[in-house]
């Protein structure tokens, strides 16, 4: 019997995925706030999982046993942040104290995700192993 790590991980695999790719567009944004031009970007989490989602309910149907396999994948899409203070004057609309929390949020809600999926690993190695442990 064939196990699908797929199948195991589930959704949690993504939304770690794109928390960390979120956690380098927040850091990017933090290391950029003294830079003159420059403009805050986010990933959106909930539009980047349904996006995720949907592309995992459009796998291709193989007709023929030598067809390539594929599927569709969507990723977080990276945009530019709704400014949310005025302009400094160099063109810079970073707000370095909404960035820092939305990092902090970030990095919270990505160490559950983790934990969560350290969970599915031990629950699966326990009935590998027989429920000895």
């Amino acid at each position: 019997m064939a196990i699908s790590l797929d199948k195991l991980m589930g959704f949690t695999h993504k939304a770690v995925q794109v928390r960390t790719e979120r956690m380098e567009v927040l850091a990017g944004n933090l290391a950029n706030a003294n830079t003159p031009g420059y403009k805050a970007r986010d990933i959106n989490f909930q539009d980047a999982m349904r996006s995720a989602q949907n592309s995992r309910n459009q796998n291709l149907t193989r007709t023929h046993e030598n067809h390539i396999k594929g599927h569709m994948q969507g990723s977080g899409e990276v945009q530019f942040r709704i400014n949310n203070q005025p302009d400094t004057g160099d063109g810079n609309n970073v707000d370095v104290q909404v960035e820092r929390n939305a990092f902090l949020d970030n990095g919270l809600r990505y160490q559950a995700s983790v934990e969560f999926l350290n969970g599915k690993i031990k629950g699966m190695k326990k009935a590998i192993g027989g429920g000895q442990n």
